[in-house]
């Protein structure tokens, strides 16, 4: 059984630990209300074992909280994909995720995203995108698909021409100006931002050097459909399924977003940071 999973299995426990606590029950009180054998209680609260659907919503009902059901059940369907190691997601190359990337982005209408130190892989030319995942691979020391990850992550950028979607996306001005790559490559990168102001589908915002922010710029994160949350650290891929992680980044990103600009100032700062790459 991976990590991962585990710590997910035993956070749930915890959980249920909490809700039979607050209801002022014993394990032996909530395992004769619910008709189980103690073990199987202690076995659920410790994360030794796997809960149904239906167990979660008999616990609610037993510990006098139905409506932490939902909670629960949310939980439950996060124990695979709410902390998923690189190391493992890896294991067999860039390939599956960035498939998985593709599906996720086209069962989504609304994107609401912010990178603090690489332009997102929805607005990467394929130059600057090899580089990142190569990178990346000998970091992992994970194995090498880098042309097939490429064009998986090429693919991922068709939803931009979609109808219906909407990408609202803010980038630290840091990212014009990181050399993840060589300059010729970073410059293509830039142009290529310059193409998405005005998009359709798409609202860029820069957060500049120097504009009185209310909180700091740290770690990326993609809020899905208002419904789920991704975030990426350098070892582990976390998503967030809670509505208080889900208000909470929302929040975060109402507050980078008072400090952004669009548009035309979008423009200058982009140029700004090309001509700083001194091509000539």
């Amino acid at each position: 059984m991976s990590t991962d999973f585990q710590t997910a299995r035993e956070a749930l426990g915890a959980r249920l630990r909490e809700l039979r606590a607050e209801a002022g029950l014993d394990g032996k009180g909530v395992a004769e209300l619910l008709g189980w054998q103690r073990s199987k209680v202690s076995r659920l609260e410790n994360g030794k074992q796997t809960a149904t659907p239906a167990d979660l919503d008999a616990w609610a009902a037993a510990v006098g909280a139905p409506a932490a059901a939902a909670e629960l059940k949310s939980r439950l369907r996060g124990l695979e994909s709410q902390h998923r190691s690189w190391r493992r997601q890896l294991s067999s190359g860039h390939r599956s995720v960035q498939d998985r990337y593709v599906a996720e982005y086209r069962r989504t209408s609304t994107v609401r995203g912010y990178e603090a130190t690489v332009v997102p892989g929805l607005f990467q030319t394929p130059e600057y995108a090899r580089h990142l995942l190569v990178g990346n691979a000998e970091l992992m020391q994970s194995p090498r698909d880098t042309d097939e990850a490429v064009r998986a992550r090429m693919k991922r950028q068709e939803v931009l021409y979609e109808p219906g979607k909407t990408f609202r996306v803010l980038v630290w001005e840091g990212v014009l100006h990181a050399l993840v790559c060589p300059r010729d490559v970073m410059a293509g990168q830039l142009d290529r931002l310059v193409g998405l102001i005005g998009m359709s589908t798409v609202a860029l915002g820069i957060v500049p050097f120097g504009v009185q922010l209310k909180l700091s710029p740290r770690h990326g994160f993609w809020v899905f459909d208002e419904q789920r949350v991704v975030v990426e650290t350098i070892n582990t891929e976390y998503t967030l399924e809670s509505a208080e992680d889900v208000a909470l980044y929302g929040r975060v990103w109402d507050g980078l977003d008072e400090g952004a600009v669009y548009g035309a100032p979008v423009h200058r700062l982009i140029a700004r940071a090309r001509a700083s790459l001194d091509l000539a």
